[in-house]
């Protein structure tokens, strides 16, 4: 009905929701004007699962007008199967942050709703963006509603966190935009598409892939530039945690997918080392950091940074296998296992946090030691933390564990140790888990506010339940999203492993 301009529609509809609920004000029942946007998006998203077909990698529901015709700058929009179901768990989980903030947020709850239907349209249309301008300006103008969520809705130390957060991102996407231009004067188009067909010498093909790490090493997170995301996430509140590590960190990965692995695919090769390591760094490493957290939040922002770590370890694993077998064959499963990863990870992070903020709104305290018998006072509530914790670790049946399990079986191509130590997260994220189950929700009751919890409402427990769905679907069932982005990120292995080598 809409194929025409679906894509518009998914952006600007809740952006124009934000703006109205800006203009209106607390007066005019911003809840339900807010559901109705999110939920009219999500709605009007599912086409794009339903009437997409997965055969080829060719760009579906286009649209192109021009926008700044003098530097050949377009309005392009598209999806394949790599950007489709991102875009789908985008307007998923704004639904459930609307619904989640329902009762939570009294102080100007108008604007809050509005911050974060203008910030699913911007996500949008980062997803779909095919003109690399456009895609930049999106991905700049997302920093504004987050810091504005964080800062004014945030803990104690929100300034201290929305500076960091907002300055860490913007130094990555200044040399981005570099490069940006960089390649347009090669190629003498902002088109993405037009990017993955330029022929660049080692040199500038390095000081692009760097430019491209840091810009989207630091959304990912990855290991060293990571430090901005706990103190993010602790002060945020818990919309703001959720859409943070649900939907855009996956950014991050998204952006090497798009552009470092096929637009300079020998140096991708030839600093492979360089992103593993910091992979399994932040696999291994930050782990451990997590281990020893005693916010509840902090313990799971950290555990955010190690799985994410998979993602890019499934990205570029498949350089290694390449140079040692001398074939492209298997490195598919590297590429389908990021991906699988980044969408568990969307429902299983929103979850916990959802988690967590269903226990702050009753004890306003992420302290784990303040807690202790939760499941005696919160029997469903206790379920859903065990199911979504036993996700987090990687249990099988769960989303949680087929992507990881993806990466790793691909990592046994490239090199035994590159496989070992990436496998240790099934014993270091089910520790930090675990650990944090056993204090928080069984046992006996261990003080007198942990006796007087109520257990979750019907509202909780919609939010909950969904993403329970969800997460056991994607853990009974993957094929179905496998499938649906298998021909897009072939034609991605293709180009990684195409030498775009030039003058």
């Amino acid at each position: 009905m809409f194929e025409g301009n679906l894509l518009s529609i998914l952006i600007w509809l809740p952006i124009i929701g934000g703006l109205i609920l800006l203009f209106t004000g607390d007066k005019f029942a911003p809840r339900p004007i807010a559901l109705v946007f999110s939920a009219l998006t999500f709605l009007l998203s599912i086409p794009l699962w339903t009437d997409f077909n997965p055969v080829g990698h060719q760009m579906q529901f286009v649209e192109l007008a021009p926008w700044i015709e003098a530097f050949k700058i377009n309005y392009h929009l598209g999806v394949d199967g790599i950007s489709m179901p991102l875009i789908l768990l985008n307007t998923f989980i704004t639904v459930l942050i609307v619904i989640a903030g329902w009762e939570v947020i009294k102080h100007k709850p108008a604007q809050y709703m509005a911050a974060f239907l203008i910030m699913e349209g911007i996500i949008n249309g980062v997803f779909a963006a095919q003109d690399s301008i456009l895609f930049y300006v999106f991905f700049e103008a997302m920093l504004i509603p987050m810091f504005i969520v964080i800062g004014i809705w945030g803990g104690d130390n929100r300034i201290y966190a929305t500076i960091k957060f907002f300055l860490y991102t913007f130094f990555g996407s200044v040399f981005m935009l570099i490069s940006l231009v960089y390649m347009y004067s090669q190629a003498d188009s902002f088109a993405i598409a037009d990017f993955h067909s330029v022929k660049l010498g080692m040199t500038p093909q390095i000081l692009i892939f760097l430019s491209f790490l840091i810009a989207f090493g630091v959304k990912v997170p990855m290991w060293p530039v990571h430090t901005w995301l706990p103190d993010a996430h602790v002060q945020a509140p818990t919309g703001g945690s959720v859409i943070l590590a649900a939907v855009m960190l996956k950014i991050g990965g998204y952006g090497f997918i798009r552009f470092s692995l096929p637009m300079v695919p020998d140096a991708s090769s030839e600093l492979a080392w360089l992103v593993i390591f910091m992979s399994l760094t932040a696999i291994v490493y930050i782990g451990f950091i997590a281990l020893v957290q005693n916010d509840m939040k902090k313990l799971v922002a950290y555990s955010s940074i190690a799985h994410m770590g998979f993602v890019t370890l499934g990205f570029f694993v498949l350089f290694p296998i390449v140079t040692k077998t001398g074939s492209a064959e298997g490195t598919l499963l590297g590429l389908q296992g990021g991906m699988v990863q980044m969408m568990s990870h969307g429902f299983i992070s929103g979850a916990m946090f959802l988690c967590i903020g269903v226990l702050y709104d009753r004890m306003h305290t992420r302290d784990i030691t303040a807690y202790g018998g939760v499941s005696n006072r919160m029997p469903w509530f206790a379920g859903f933390f065990v199911l979504f914790a036993m996700a987090n670790t990687g249990l099988p049946g769960t989303s949680g564990f087929v992507g990881e399990f993806m990466v790793i079986l691909t990592s046994f191509k490239a090199n035994f140790w590159i496989a070992f130590l990436a496998a240790t997260t099934l014993i270091i994220g089910a520790a930090y888990t675990l650990w944090l189950v056993k204090r928080v929700i069984f046992g006996a009751v261990a003080n007198s506010n942990v006796a007087e919890l109520t257990d979750i409402n019907k509202r909780e427990t919609v939010i909950l339940a969904a993403l329970a769905f969800f997460v056991l679907l994607l853990g009974l069932w993957p094929e179905p999203l496998v499938h649906v982005m298998n021909d897009s990120l072939a034609h991605v292995v293709e180009q990684a492993t195409t030498s775009k080598l030039g003058n």
